[in-house]
C-alpha cells in the first residue's frame, strides 16, 4: 500500500465556491505560476503518486460557500485518480483544510477524534504553561489535526493528518520583533506537539498500528531557537528514549547533527536570494508497522535520482507547490 503526505501550497486558489477546477490562465496563489500551470502540474504530481491514500495539507477549504471534499473529489475525478474519496475533519478558519484522498476500492476511512481528560479533541483548548510564569496558557490548533481510523484489507490502522503551526515572524520587520514573535510561535508549536504526542501515545500503549503524517513546520536543527527549549516539536511527537517511539528515517537523519548533507521536503523562493530548502513534512510510524517493510521516499526533483531524469515530473514538482510529497510504501 501506498501511503503519502503532500503539502499544496494554496490549492484552494485553483476552484470557485462549487469545487470546480478553474483550469484557466488566471494567477495561482504561487508567484508567478498561472491556475492552469499549477493544475497540470499537480495532476501530473498525483497521477504519478498513484498513492491508496494522500493526506493533504492545504487542501481546499471547506466553508459557509465553500465544500473542500467536493473539490477534492472533483480534481480527482479530473485526474482520473483511484483515491478519488475525499474526508476531512475539523474545518478551520484558514482556507487550508487537511483532508485524506483515498482509494475506496482499497480502504474505508471515517473522522474519528479522540480525547481524554488530560488530552482533549483537537478542536477543543489544550492547557500548558509555556513560558515558565507558572500560569497555564491557552492553546489551540488553527488546523486541528485529522483524526482517520483506517479500515486495510489486513487490518486496522490509525493515521493522523498534521499542520503544526508556523515558527516563521511573518509580517514582522525590527529584529527585536523578530526574535519575539519566532520565540512566540516556538512555545505555541512545540505545546501543539505536547498535545500530539499525549494522543500518539495512548495509541501506542493500546498497541495501535499508527502514522502520524504532514507538515511540522519543524525539524531537529531546524533552527537556532530550538537550543532555548532543548529539542524540537518534531522531537517531542516521535518521543523520547524511555517513551514507546515513533520513527520515521528523514528525521532520524538530522538528530545530532548540524552539518553535512540532510534531506528536505520543501524549498521555498526568496527575493533575490538562494533557494531556502528545509525538512518539514514527515511520516512517522509506530514500532508495529516498522515490521512491514516500510519503504520512504521524498519526492523532491532534484534529490531523487529517478524523478531527476523525468524531466516532465521534475518540472510539474517545481511548478505544483513548495513542498514535496513524502510516499511511504508497506505492506497492510
Amino acid at each position: 500500500m501506498r501511503i503519502a503526505t503532500y503539502n499544496v501550497e494554496w490549492f484552494n486558489n485553483l476552484f470557485d465556491d462549487d469545487g470546480v477546477l478553474l483550469d484557466d490562465g488566471g494567477w495561482s496563489g504561487r508567484w508567478d505560476v498561472t491556475r492552469a500551470q499549477q493544475t497540470e502540474a499537480l495532476g501530473g504530481v498525483f497521477t504519478a503518486m498513484d498513492a491508496d491514500a494522500v493526506m493533504v495539507i492545504e487542501a481546499p477549504d471547506t466553508s459557509r460557500k465553500r465544500d473542500g471534499e467536493q473539490a477534492l473529489e472533483y480534481f480527482a475525478a479530473w485526474c482520473g485518480l483511484r483515491a478519488r474519496k475525499a474526508l476531512t475533519g475539523f474545518h478551520n478558519q484558514t482556507q487550508q483544510e487537511i483532508t485524506l484522498l483515498y482509494d475506496p476500492d482499497v480502504i474505508t476511512a471515517v473522522h474519528d477524534p479522540l480525547e481524554t481528560p488530560e488530552f482533549p479533541r483537537f478542536d477543543a483548548k489544550f492547557r500548558m504553561d509555556v513560558d515558565v510564569d507558572a500560569t497555564p496558557e491557552v492553546i489551540r490548533w488553527s488546523k486541528p489535526p485529522l483524526e482517520v481510523a483506517v479500515t486495510t484489507p489486513n487490518g486496522a490502522l490509525r493515521l493522523i493528518g498534521v499542520h503544526a503551526k508556523s515558527k516563521a515572524p511573518h509580517g514582522v520587520t525590527n529584529p527585536d520583533a523578530i526574535k519575539r514573535v519566532a520565540i512566540e510561535n516556538r512555545r505555541k508549536q512545540m505545546a501543539q506537539c505536547v498535545w500530539l504526542r499525549g494522543r500518539v501515545a495512548q495509541h501506542l500503549a493500546a498497541g495501535d498500528d499508527l502514522i502520524v503524517l504532514g507538515d511540522f513546520n519543524d525539524g531537529p536543527g531546524l533552527d537556532e531557537y530550538e537550543n532555548l527549549f532543548g529539542r524540537s516539536g518534531v522531537e517531542i511527537v516521535l518521543g523520547a528514549e524511555d517513551e514507546i517511539r515513533l520513527f520515521d528515517p528523514h528525521a532520524q537523519m538530522v538528530l545530532g547533527r548540524r552539518v553535512g548533507a540532510q534531506p528536505a521536503t520543501a524549498r521555498f523562493k526568496r527575493k533575490g536570494e538562494p533557494y531556502l530548502s528545509a525538512l518539514l513534512d514527515y511520516v512517522m510510524i509506530s514500532p508495529g508497522l516498522r515490521t512491514r517493510n516500510p519503504k520512504w521516499q521524498i519526492w523532491h526533483p532534484f534529490d531523487h535520482p529517478d524523478i531527476f531524469a523525468n524531466l516532465h515530473l521534475r518540472a510539474a514538482l517545481l511548478l505544483a507547490s513548495d513542498h514535496f510529497p513524502v510516499v511511504l510504501d508497506i505492506d497492510l
